[in-house]
């Protein structure tokens, strides 16, 4: 609880840090599932030769 409330006041508290916090975990997640489905890919189709 404690946790959440210094969560709280430090990121939703003023709307400006709220709304670049969202941004930054947007880019953030994109680049890692980006990332991760291309590993996904290459392990998947590793051996097979493109045309």
């Amino acid at each position: 609880m404690v946790l959440l409330r210094q969560v709280y006041a430090s990121l939703f508290r003023r709307s400006s840090t709220f709304a670049l916090s969202i941004v930054l975990g947007a880019v953030l997640f994109e680049r890692a599932f980006d990332q991760g489905a291309d590993a996904l890919f290459e392990q998947l189709n590793e051996g097979v030769r493109a045309v």
